[in-house]
């Protein structure tokens, strides 16, 4: 039914498991029930439509609707057992062996409302609690599991790179250079979903754009939107026609197995005006620093701090991660199974970075009716400092041809 090697190991849930299980009890709550698809998929190893009960003490259950059989063959859980209705699973719980939970964590930084009425119902006699944070901060320090699927994803990046460069023409669309880059992505095992956690958010491969198109403004927590197709997507590639001696940004993820790499490289047919290929030399030395002060301990806050002053050193202050009071304010985010994981390089965050967090660093110039310079890369903290795991040429590329 799918590749067995892809299947997350049996230890490496377990893993997870009891560190959940280590926090419930500190928090006092009796289990939690995982619903959403990544931390689903992170507990379990599955994404079929399931209820993933994990009491405080004791083995978790699985119960699994649609499709039982593909849930019990993916996930390594040893209990996977079949449920009919959400509203058997108090019955299915004590049928084995655990007693019905008094007070039950969820994930109510996704779960709709409608959901946690049902679960209300459901359990009537029970109290809720919300736990995706504690979710979050385990899912943000990687196992060597999972940094070994985003190493695979990240060396899939940086083919993808240089893909686009030998590809990408003059007088193409971005949409046009999208699908030729896209179609490589896929026969490098590229999954096509990216997941965010964002309410509202989503990611179709990411953002190809050509010159001033670049620096159109999106509703995404992203530096770069786009003109995009149409309003209803309004962000990414679009009808923009990639021109000579004009920046095209190419900030693609690559989702590998579950896991996410995250990649930006600026291209160019010819040569780009001397103040953009100097602005573009002032992102690499800004990057080159913040990686000489990131490492295990530093303060996520402080390092966003530092990129900022960093840019005003360079003149760039203006235009650094946007422009204007709607500037994205953040230099770097936590990548995983989704694009937005904990931690946040972002303005007041408190967050202390811990060993193997995985982050991509992105720090961009906006230029608007002009476009985009700038770096994308995904790093793994070590108490050393920042491990970079892509690695294509960082400077501008000249498009063949």
């Amino acid at each position: 039914m799918f590749d067995e090697l892809s299947k997350t190991p049996a230890g490496e849930l377990a893993a997870r498991i009891t560190r959940l299980q280590k926090e419930l009890a500190a928090k006092n709550l009796d289990g939690a029930l995982i619903l959403q698809n990544s931390d689903l998929f992170y507990f379990s190893g599955t994404i079929q439509q399931a209820n993933l009960y994990v009491p405080a003490k004791g083995d978790p259950l699985l119960a699994a609707r649609k499709s039982f059989r593909r849930a019990r063959a993916e996930s390594s859980l040893e209990n996977v057992v079949p449920l009919a209705s959400p509203k058997k699973l108090p019955e299915i719980i004590q049928e084995n062996g655990l007693p019905l939970p008094e007070r039950i964590g969820l994930e109510l930084d996704v779960l709709p409302v409608n959901l946690f009425r049902q679960y209300g119902q459901i359990f009537p006699d029970a109290e809720f609690a919300d736990v995706s944070t504690i979710i979050r901060m385990i899912r943000a320090v990687k196992s060597d599991h999972e940094i070994g699927i985003i190493r695979q994803a990240a060396a899939r990046a940086d083919q993808v790179a240089a893909h686009a460069g030998k590809v990408m023409k003059p007088g193409m669309t971005e949409l046009e250079a999208a699908g030729l880059v896209e179609a490589r992505a896929r026969k490098l095992g590229h999954q096509g979903i990216i997941r965010m956690r964002l309410w509202g958010s989503e990611l179709f491969y990411g953002h190809l754009l050509a010159g001033p198109s670049g620096a159109v403004p999106s509703y995404l927590a992203s530096p770069t939107g786009g003109q995009a197709a149409n309003p209803a997507v309004a962000q990414g590639a679009g009808f923009a026609e990639i021109r000579p001696d004009q920046p095209v940004v190419l900030d693609y993820v690559f989702a590998y197995r579950g896991y996410l790499a995250d990649h930006t490289r600026i291209f160019c047919a010819g040569r780009l005006p001397d103040e953009l290929e100097k602005a573009h030399e002032a992102v690499l030395k800004i990057q080159a620093r913040l990686k000489r002060e990131i490492r295990s301990g530093a303060v996520t806050g402080e390092i966003y701090d530092l990129a900022v002053r960093l840019a005003a050193e360079a003149g760039l202050e203006d235009n650094f991660m946007g422009v204007g009071p709607r500037r994205i304010r953040f230099v770097g985010h936590g990548v995983g199974l989704e694009l937005d994981e904990f931690p946040f390089l972002a303005k007041g965050q408190k967050l202390v970075l811990e060993e193997n967090m995985v982050i991509a660093l992105e720090p961009k110039l906006i230029f608007p009716g002009i476009g985009v310079v700038g770096i994308e890369n995904t790093h793994l903290v070590t108490k050393d400092g920042l491990e970079q795991l892509t690695s294509f040429e960082e400077r501008i590329v000249c498009l063949d041809g």
